[in-house]
């Protein structure tokens, strides 16, 4: 291992490699200068499409798509050197900062493989990050806040859902799975209770919302990403509803000309089909 690196040297990349992100790196910057539309581009005429390449990374990883996945992290990597020039142009920073900042992160909160700590295990790995996050805001003006970092924007379930992993970083958890479920169970009754007393739009809103947030956190302690769940129930329901709308257009109707029981019979055949391809 070279005297000046950190990591193993196993890991340092081969110069095809290496030329290969250059060229990449070249390629961006002379379309920033000589293409009309990248010049015209800033940091906010462009955060939207961020956001919608990393869905595309999402549902290529749902559908085992690999080839797409490789053309959907290049993109990504394509916004990040975008976003980087644009920073340079503006004598912010430059993607060497970005590079070496991150770095810089990933060694410190990482003292397990790069320092002398210790972590036998994912939970423990967890922990110190959190910790370690919090002893680096320490001397801010506003008091540190383990929170802090988990975007606001950020859909709503997975937004809950890294709170509560945060959270539980720190301690603040349910000592055991049965405790989380009791309070599902708890949210649900009062939630139901106040639907049946006729309570305002907003009450019940906020109720509905303790339930759904309560969902949350038993499925982190079940080890399930609630995000990932109603997503897959999102994509099942569509094929599934669309297997009705198919077979009864065979006979010319819609979903509006039958009953719900003919739907249902046609949504148990779709459920059947699904059994039978799996």
């Amino acid at each position: 291992m070279p005297a000046d690196t950190i990591y193993d040297d196993a890991f340092a990349e081969s110069r095809d490699r290496l030329a290969a992100y250059a060229d990449f790196v070249a390629i961006v910057k002379q379309l920033r200068r000589d293409c009309p539309w990248d010049r015209a581009q800033t940091h906010e005429s462009v955060k939207h499409l961020l956001i919608e390449e990393a869905y595309e990374v999402v549902e290529a990883i749902d559908e085992a798509d690999w080839t797409a996945l490789k053309n959907e992290l290049g993109d990504i990597f394509l916004h990040v050197l975008f976003h980087s020039n644009i920073a340079e142009e503006n004598e912010a920073f430059t993607l060497k900062d970005v590079i070496e900042a991150e770095t810089e992160k990933l060694v410190r909160r990482h003292p397990h493989v790069f320092g002398d700590a210790a972590a036998d295990d994912a939970a423990s790995v967890e922990a110190n990050w959190e910790q370690i996050k919090m002893q680096e805001r320490d001397g801010e003006e506003a008091p540190p806040s383990v929170l802090d970092g988990v975007p606001k924007h950020l859909p709503a379930l997975l937004r809950a859902h890294r709170m509560q992993e945060k959270a539980a970083g720190v301690g603040f958890d349910f000592p055991e799975r049965d405790g989380a479920w009791a309070k599902v169970e708890e949210e649900i009754r009062e939630f139901r209770a106040h639907v049946e007393a006729g309570a305002s739009d907003d009450e019940q809103e906020d109720e509905f919302g303790d339930v759904l947030f309560a969902l949350v956190n038993y499925a982190r302690r079940a080890g399930i990403n609630p995000e990932n769940a109603l997503r897959r129930t999102n994509d099942k329901f569509v094929h599934r509803f669309q297997h009705i709308e198919r077979r009864l257009a065979e006979s010319d109707r819609t979903v509006a000309d039958v009953t719900l029981a003919e739907a249902d019979a046609l949504w148990e055949e779709a459920k059947e089909r699904e059994a039978a391809n799996r």
